[in-house]
């Protein structure tokens, strides 16, 4: 089992920027996947930002060029700089992982809120 703790959601203004960390915990490995998703109310949950172990990276169209995912293997802890915040990146996000090489182990933090102001 995994355990994924998120931290840095919040409020801010519209162009400003946010910094969320998801930490892992428990029978995590360094090869699996690491995601951000976002779903804001009404919404379905959405893809924001995948990365492999090997630092392979895919965005949602409406990220591209404002925010940027990482990793860092020693620490199992995946990033996500949010800049250029613009309020309808309002969302609750959630931190993502899985086993890319066996299908059933997945596993999601509990969200953070982040809130953007215009």
């Amino acid at each position: 089992q995994v355990q994924l703790v998120e931290s840095g959601g919040g409020l801010v203004q519209a162009g400003g920027s946010l910094r969320l960390s998801c930490a892992a915990s428990g029978n995590i490995f360094s090869f699996y996947t690491m995601a951000w998703y976002r779903q804001a109310p009404g919404k379905q949950r959405e893809l924001v930002a995948r990365i492999t172990s090997g630092g392979t990276t895919i965005y949602a169209d409406s990220v591209k060029g404002r925010f940027t995912i990482s990793r860092d293997n020693a620490k199992n802890t995946v990033y996500l700089q949010m800049n250029r915040l613009k309020p309808e990146d309002t969302a609750v996000y959630y931190c993502y992982t899985d086993n890319p090489y066996a299908l059933g182990n997945e596993y999601w933090g509990q969200g953070t809120q982040v809130t953007v102001s215009s």
